[in-house]
């Protein structure tokens, strides 16, 4: 399927209908869906959350990640999907290694969402993100795009190292970039042609130093290498959300401080959060290498207030005056699982309604 100039999509996560409340609990897919109530609600939920981009008009769909559990953070299973089915790793929520330096807004944060220990050799386990894709893929004509994270450099970030080969980040993020490659490549085998990388460590040299962006690339560049040329991907590395609350030590200096150390990373577009603040930091796009896209954050999933058609489009108009309309796609600032589901849905339809807006005035239809 063939995507119209601005395409609309959304980052991910999805608000739960409230009638789906199956957990997962770190287990196997294969294993919780034995108990045929879950698997058949969890479909519906795929369904109905499909259903519900569908009808606000979005063009590149996500599952809205109904396999995330209510974690805390609102958003905590980003994190501990992948945790609790990669073999080496505790299943205990601990603290936030970083907790004792933690600031202001920041402490919060790192309470939420915790620390993981690492006992051993890592192991890929049954994370299947091929076989979610494929059973969200059969309930719609248009695209579905997969979310893959959290990604390796920022889980990481969440390690005690108390036994085992692996002993500092470094190692830990080299393990887990083969584990996603794994994933990446099942996903691509599976049809899927639009993969979304979720690593917010894009930040982490803020905190631990210049030295770090070197890092950072190469572990991004080895997650994503071997796909091949027609898949699409992308890489978002969002402000934080942790219940609205954004990560203000972590992402100080916004994206003009870190976003030009990643420009030669292989990666097709960078997914950007840019609603929240109105557009600030959106000149910093003009440095973006021409092979390269953005998939603008356009709505704010921070804030209950559900956008106007024109506020959307003006938001709009601030991206194709720097970046030509073709390489540029329009998204929600984050995922929306923290939203009220009337909220979130309201929300996508003011993105469609604001990109048919530009798109008219781009193309004089």
């Amino acid at each position: 399927m063939t995507l119209p100039i601005l395409p609309t999509t959304m980052v991910g996560s999805y608000p739960r209908p409230r009638w789906f409340t199956h957990q997962l609990d770190g287990r196997d897919i294969r294993e919780a869906f034995k108990l045929v109530h879950h698997e058949e609600a969890f479909e519906d939920a795929v369904r109905t959350v499909i259903k519900d981009q569908e009808r606000a008009g979005l063009d590149l769909l996500a599952d809205g990640q109904m396999w995330f559990d209510d974690y805390g953070m609102g958003i905590g299973s980003f994190l501990w999907y992948w945790l609790e089915r990669i073999e080496g790793f505790g299943k205990e929520k601990l603290p936030h290694p970083a907790r004792s330096k933690a600031k202001g807004h920041d402490v919060f944060s790192l309470d939420e969402a915790g620390g993981v220990a690492v006992r051993g050799p890592l192991r890929r386990g049954p994370i299947r993100l091929a076989e979610l894709f494929v059973r969200a893929q059969a309930n719609t004509v248009r695209p579905i795009k997969a979310c893959v994270g959290a990604g390796p450099v920022q889980l990481s970030t969440l390690a005690h190292f108390q036994d085992g080969p692996i002993k500092d980040r470094y190692q830990l993020a080299d393990a887990l970039a083969g584990i996603f490659q794994e994933e990446i490549a099942d996903l691509v085998a599976a049809g899927c042609r639009h993969v979304q990388l979720e690593d917010l460590g894009a930040w982490i040299p803020n905190l631990s130093g210049e030295r770090d962006f070197a890092w950072v690339r190469d572990v991004v560049n080895r997650t994503l290498v071997g796909i091949p040329a027609f898949v699409q991907t992308s890489w978002h590395f969002c402000l934080g959300n942790a219940w609205g609350n954004r990560m203000h030590g972590l992402t100080q200096g916004g994206y003009g401080r870190v976003l030009g150390h990643y420009l030669d990373v292989q990666v097709g577009a960078f997914v950007l959060d840019f609603g929240c603040r109105e557009m600030e930091d959106v000149a910093i796009l003009r440095d973006l290498p021409s092979d390269k896209g953005v998939h603008a954050g356009v709505i704010d999933v921070r804030s209950l207030e559900v956008e106007d058609a024109e506020q959307v489009a003006a938001r709009i108009r601030k991206v194709i005056a720097i970046v030509p309309p073709e390489r540029v796609t329009l998204t929600t600032d984050c995922g929306m699982k923290q939203l009220p589901r009337a909220c979130a849905t309201q929300k996508l339809r003011a993105l469609v309604d604001g990109a048919a807006i530009v798109r008219k005035e781009v193309t004089g239809g």
